[in-house]
């Protein structure tokens, strides 16, 4: 346990396989307190000052996502903009059940990724294009943006992630927004093909972005750290709500263990509202959050 305690601290997931155990950091906070209780029982002094000083420095590293910032406020009258995102597991989500979320929860701009042409098709015959009739579908990528809201400056983000990522714009109370919908490689498939992704996307790290999608990292990867650092906030930490598990909704574990959807965004906005919703097909939990512009 201390050994994952060091690589999160010094960053030694970034583009290496570590980055699997640091995955499990909310788990290993658990651990570390019943180890610490277990000691007390014990009365194993040696062992009882290891786990205190786990639980100390994990209580440091995780206390302030479950603590909403302290911020001001966003103006009650601010325009807002709610988002979604969701991992389509090439296609197979049940495209009914998607535009469902998207009617009930009055999504005004939409994310997909693994996404197929025929997903496309299952998507618009289900009705998705009388809710959000603007798109953007880049040539040879797996993202895509739907949008209630007219968009311009369509297509790829320039940026050399591994598979293209949609990007678009939409005006909000005056106000443009930057739209990413993003996909990252997988760590345990190519841990320094996954970094290179995240640190190419810090390119669309702006004060009106928003980047929302399938990132493949939580909150303790290194490489995703360094995205928010270059001036994202996640909506779910922001609002105190940083345990929210989005996979997998499929296999072995019968409930989510890990956050890898996440809706990101500049200063330029702030976080009202997020909420996470299984999809049938999926295995990932889609994301909704509502965004309310602060300047």
């Amino acid at each position: 346990m201390a050994a994952v305690v060091v690589i999160r601290l010094a960053g030694l997931d970034d583009g290496t396989y570590l980055a699997l155990p640091v995955s499990g950091m909310p788990y290993l906070a658990v651990v570390s307190v019943l180890l610490l209780g277990a000691s007390a029982l014990l009365r194993g002094r040696a062992l009882s000052v290891v786990a205190a000083a786990l639980v100390v420095v994990q209580v440091v590293l995780l206390a302030p996502r479950f603590v909403a910032e302290g911020a001001e406020p966003a103006p009650a009258a601010g325009a807002t903009v709610r988002v979604a995102t969701s991992n389509t597991l090439q296609g197979r989500v049940d495209a009914g059940a998607l535009v469902d979320l998207v009617r009930t929860q009055r999504v005004d701009v939409l994310a997909v990724q693994e996404f197929t042409p025929s997903a496309a098709s299952t998507l618009a015959e289900a009705g998705l294009a009388d809710l959000l009739p603007h798109h953007v579908l880049p040539g040879g990528a797996d993202t895509a943006l739907y949008s209630r809201l007219p968009l311009s400056r369509t297509g790829a983000l320039a940026a050399p992630t591994t598979w293209r990522q949609a990007a678009a714009s939409v005006r909000v109370g005056g106000r443009e927004i930057r739209l990413v919908s993003v996909h990252t490689y997988f760590p345990a498939g190519d841990p320094d093909r996954w970094s290179r992704d995240l640190a190419a996307l810090r390119t669309a790290a702006r004060h009106n972005a928003v980047l929302l999608g399938d990132f493949n990292a939580t909150l303790d990867h290194a490489p995703l750290r360094e995205l928010l650092a270059a001036g994202l906030v996640d909506s779910h930490a922001e609002l105190g709500e940083a345990w929210a598990p989005t996979w997998p909704t499929r296999g072995a574990s019968p409930v989510p263990l890990l956050q890898l959807d996440h809706v990101l965004h500049g200063d330029a906005l702030a976080a009202t509202w997020a909420g996470e919703y299984e999809l049938p097909g999926s295995d990932h939990r889609a994301v909704v959050a509502e965004l309310r512009l602060t300047r």
